[in-house]
């Protein structure tokens, strides 16, 4: 019911930082979720190619954001 002020003695584990990768491709998701935005404003049906490539992108991110953490672990990152 409250901190007692007890430290475990048991050390915590910091989650590593996000792979340098992984934040490109959250680059590249965020503005290809822009230019379809525009895109689609603009009245292009170019947008859905942008859409896809946001999809790809962000699937790519989780994918290294999640190789990252399990990087020191050495486990399958498709478990």
């Amino acid at each position: 019911m409250g901190d007692t002020g007890r430290r475990s003695s048991v050390p915590r584990k910091e989650p590593s930082p996000m792979p340098r990768i992984a934040l490109y491709t959250l680059a590249v998701c965020v503005l290809a979720v822009a230019a379809a935005v525009v895109s689609f404003v603009q009245g292009s049906w170019l947008g859905i190619v942008w859409v896809l490539l946001a999809g790809l992108s962000s699937n790519m991110t989780w994918y290294y954001v999640k190789r990252g953490r399990a990087g020191g672990q050495g486990g399958s990152v498709t478990r």
